[in-house]
């Protein structure tokens, strides 16, 4: 990791270069995943009510556009009469 090689370590530690390689990924598959995770805070409970709040309305727009079509029997727009 600091550059030195493989064949080096490999030899000072008396372990093979496969095995090193498996533990250097290892290692930094670990350090990935942690960077990635942080506590939790207010943004985090703000933006799970927001996309709850999302989905609420997408469905209800669902249902309503649903109902729409039934009410208009498959045509675009309803005929209306003429209020003159």
């Amino acid at each position: 990791m600091r550059g030195e090689s493989l064949d080096a370590v490999s030899r000072d530690l008396n372990v093979p270069v496969h095995r090193l390689t498996a533990w250097r990924d290892k290692v930094l598959m670990g350090a990935e995943s942690a960077l990635k995770e942080r506590e939790r805070d207010a943004r985090d409970d703000e933006i799970a009510r927001l996309q709850a709040k999302v989905g609420e309305i997408t469905m209800d727009n669902e249902l309503l556009y649903e109902k729409i079509d039934k009410l208009e029997g498959g045509r675009p727009l309803a005929r209306r009469r003429s209020k003159k």
